[in-house]
Formats: structure tokens, sequence, C-alpha cells
């Protein structure tokens, strides 16, 4: 499915079977681990058009056909009444159908003129839940709660090239059954095929999905007022109760979450030891210390709507507690009874001060900016932070070098990735915005040599730069590209993990981080 070609549907039935049939042993012949990019699906569909002289206008219909085989074992291994159907409105005979629809979709009448009612019979007979409805994000919701595993839609290309990237980046083991014909009403399905799809099961049915949901909130009640009273040793000074209020307030808890979900994946435990714990709340008093500092060094009185700690309590006070929360997070390493975690943890440190240092020097004295300067800053400043989560949970978990340095990779464009979008979400409100080396300004510079000289040091930028409207444009444009490039290389990175717990959760993370 790539942007801007004709797709086509191989015809008659016969030659799409025998494409499944060719799909298979050009899958059997090599070992894929799901889920595979989208620009994975598209080198092997170019493969195989290739080495079998296929038609150009199939590929389309082809990496659907190959994500399928990729999947299908996953998909078998998954309990009937942990699947669901999703079947597109299109499917029903429109001159004679008589069901209604309600929020959730279509209501069938079970007339029988159409194949809706019997594929739905199909899966109620085998306990998988159905839906007659547009779109397969009708069901990411309940993947996301645990009430539905695995997915087998059916649809036309045009809708799967938008659901595709929706369910590749969000995990989902999922097959997708393309319609034979294009049009939105009184469409055709290859029914034995879904049917097929319907009814496979594995043998082993032992091996059930990590419950990451769950594992979220649990790692959020570690940080709820009281639950740990390890935490400062239960002292209740002034500066250990302003630090744990800042620790225990609101937060999405992402380095955590990633340093304990990654120990799960890698384990295969489901109860998180203590050790563990004890780590992911380090990370979390590191990343909130470096807030509070970072916010004094650049003036920031608000972050998401809270004033900063310095705001409220004054920067002597606000020192004093990120301070404070340093020194909690590796007194709380210290107890992990590992000294590469305090090692990782000092490194990362020293890493995140030298691109501080470099924003402040540059801040000192402004000078014009490229995106290679600013990246560098990046590197240092943002990656750190999620990649001593990872690097943390591997280590918890035994974790081998070749997976270490997937993971550093995986960070260092994920990190990239997502303070670019920070970035440009600077210029989707009306915050001021002090001068700083941003991508944005970088790729300003990169347009117009001028614009650094033009701002003042201690005002707010945005005012100025809104008035360049075609510059300013052509600056978000670059950094969105940009950070869409980076978002791909995250998961370009995660290609060649032979663990499909770990590459799952990872996609998912991915996905839900940048968007």
């Amino acid at each position: 499915m790539e942007n801007g070609q004709t797709c086509a549907i191989p015809q008659p039935r016969s030659e799409r079977e025998r494409l499944r049939a060719l799909i298979r042993m050009f899958i059997n012949a090599r070992s894929f681990v799901p889920p595979l990019s989208m620009p994975h699906l598209l080198l092997l569909a170019g493969e195989l058009t290739r080495e079998n002289g296929l038609d150009e206008a199939w590929k389309g219909w082809l990496m659907v056909e190959i994500n399928n085989g990729v999947w299908r074992e996953t998909v078998a291994s998954v309990p009937y009444d942990k699947r669901m159907l999703l079947l597109p409105q299109c499917l029903r005979h429109s001159a004679a159908c008589q069901a209604e629809t309600d929020a959730f979709g279509l209501l069938c009448r079970q007339c029988g003129r159409c194949p809706v009612p019997t594929l739905q019979d199909k899966a109620d007979a085998l306990g998988s839940m159905s839906l007659v409805a547009e779109g397969f994000t009708a069901v990411v919701g309940l993947v996301e709660s645990g009430a539905v595993q695995a997915v087998i839609g059916v649809g036309c290309l045009e809708s799967l090239e938008k659901a595709f990237p929706l369910l590749i980046n969000s995990a989902i083991p999922g097959i997708a059954v393309p319609l034979n014909v294009a049009g939105c009403k009184d469409t055709e399905v290859d029914t034995s095929c879904v049917s097929d799809f319907l009814e496979m099961l594995s043998e082993d049915l032992s091996k059930q999905p990590m419950d990451y949901e769950q594992l979220k909130a649990e790692v959020t009640e570690w940080f709820l007022p009281g639950n740990r009273p390890e935490l400062f040793r239960g002292a209740r000074d002034p500066a250990s109760l302003i630090a744990g209020e800042w620790l225990s307030g609101d937060g999405k808890r992402w380095r955590p979450y990633l340093l304990a979900a990654l120990y799960a994946a890698i384990t295969g435990e489901t109860e998180i030891p203590e050790h563990v714990k004890r780590a992911a709340l380090a990370v979390e008093c590191f990343h909130k210390a470096s807030l509070v500092h970072d916010d004094i060094q650049d003036n920031d009185t608000w972050r998401h709507g809270r004033q900063t700690v310095h705001a409220v309590q004054g920067i002597p006070v606000a020192i004093n507690v990120g301070d404070m929360l340093l020194g909690e997070g590796y007194r709380l390493l210290s107890l992990c009874g590992n000294a590469e975690l305090i090692r990782t943890a000092s490194e990362a440190h020293v890493a995140l001060c030298r691109g501080q240092g470099a924003e402040l020097a540059w801040c000192r004295s402004p000078q014009e900016l490229t995106l290679a300067f600013v990246l560098d800053i990046f590197e240092k400043k943002t990656v750190p932070a999620f990649e001593v989560a990872l690097i943390f949970g591997a280590i918890c978990a035994g974790a081998n070098e070749p997976l270490r340095t997937t993971l550093h990779e995986y960070a260092r464009a994920l990190g990239i990735a997502y303070q670019l979008q920070d970035d440009l979400a600077d210029f989707e409100n009306d915050a001021p915005l002090l001068l700083r080396p941003s991508a944005v300004l970088a790729a300003l510079c990169e347009h117009s040599r001028d614009y650094v000289g033009r701002l003042r040091p201690d005002g707010d930028m945005k005012p100025f730069l809104r008035q360049e409207r075609e510059a300013l444009a052509h600056a978000l444009a670059t950094v969105g590209a940009l950070a869409g490039e980076y978002h791909r290389r995250a998961i370009a990175a995660l290609d060649g993990l032979r663990n499909a717990e770990i590459k799952q959760l990872l996609f998912r993370v991915t996905e839900r981080i940048l968007h």
C-alpha cells in the first residue's frame, strides 16, 4: 500500500488462493517475529513480487496477506472467546437489508441475503465476539482493556491502508481479509478464507499475553502518597515533604512503566520484584529532579498547567528539592544489589548535564543554529531519560548484550522523536516561548540565516515568529518530517528482535508515547 499507487485485488479467486499458498512458502522459508513495520512489509511485498514476476499493482494486497501469515500463529494461540470478528457494513445487501444501527455498529436481522449473518453465526458458535462497523479503531479500546486479544477483520484495501498503521503500531495481533472488489456497498469477500481464520486454533493455549494495562495501573499506584513508606525513609522534614509531593504529583510515569514492562516482557514474570520496583522509583526520582532543575535554568514557571517548584517555593528550596530527589534515586539503586545500575545512572546523569550545558552556553551567547547541533543536544538531554529506564529493565532481567544494543538504538530514535514533537507542540498554544536552541528555530535558521539576531533573548519569540508565516510553516513542516523519520527509525530498530513479547510491547509503547 504505497502512497499514490493504485492497489488491485488479484482475480479470480483461484489466483488469490495460488498467491496465498506462495506467501505461506515465502514466510515458512524465513523466520519472522511479529509485528512487522509498514516499511518492512513493503520491502517483503516487493521482494515477493520480483522473485515471482507478480503484478506491481498487487503490492498492497500482498502486504496484507504477508502480515496475515506472520500473525497467524499468534492469533491461533488466542482462545476463541478473546477474539473479535470485525465486518464492514458494505458487505450487506444494500437494497434488501433491514438492519438498524446503534452506537456500536450494524444490528443484523439474520435475513440471510448477505455473508454477514453466516460469518457472525460462525463467530458466535466458536464463542468469539463479532461487530459490523466501519474502521478498526472501534476495537482498539477493547484490545487495550484486555477484553479482546486478537482481531480478524474484513475491509477494502482503501480502508485497510488507513487502518494498517494503527494496527501495526499498536501491535494488535490481527488478520485482515481484503474485500474482493472495491466499492462502498454490496461488496464480496472470500468467506471460506474468513471462516478458516476464525476456526484456526493452536494446540497450546497456555501462554497468555501480559496485561500491560494492569501493570501500568500498578506502577501508577507506587507513586500515590503513603504507598511507598521507604521513600525519603518516611521523613517529614520540609524538603522531604516537598520532594514527595512533587514525586507523587501528576505524571504519565512512562519511564518507571517502561522499566517494569520490559522486565516483565523479558522474564515472563507477572509479579514485579521489590528490587525492580526500587529501580523504577529511582528512575522517576531522577526524572523529576531533572525537571525541577531544568525549570529553574529555563526560567519556566509553569509545566503542563501546574506551577513549577521554584515558582511556588523559590529557587533555593527548589534546587535543594532537586538535589534531594537525586540523592534518593541513588539511595534506592544502592538497595538493589547491582552496581551496574548505579554506573548506568551516573553515566546518563553526566550525559544529561553535558547536553544541558551546551544548551545553557548557547542561551548565554545565542548564534545561528543548525538542526545537527540541536539533535546533538537532544541526544544528550532527552535520550538518556528513556534509555536508562530501558537499560535498567534489561539489567534487572539479566538481558544479553545484543538486546541492550537494540534498546540503545531504539531509545536514541524514540527520545529524539519525542523531543522533536515537544518542540512542535510549543506552537500549538499561546504560552510564551523563550529563546532556546529548539528544532523549529534551527529549521528557521537553516531556511534564513538572520533569525537569532532579530530575537529578544528575554522575551516571547512567538509573536515575531508567527509574523513570518511562510518561513514558520516551512520550519514546522521540516521538523514534523524529521519527527516522522525518527519515529520510523525507532520502529526499524526493533526489526531484529526475536522475542515477540518485547517487540509487541515496544511497538505499542512507541505509538502511545509519540501519539
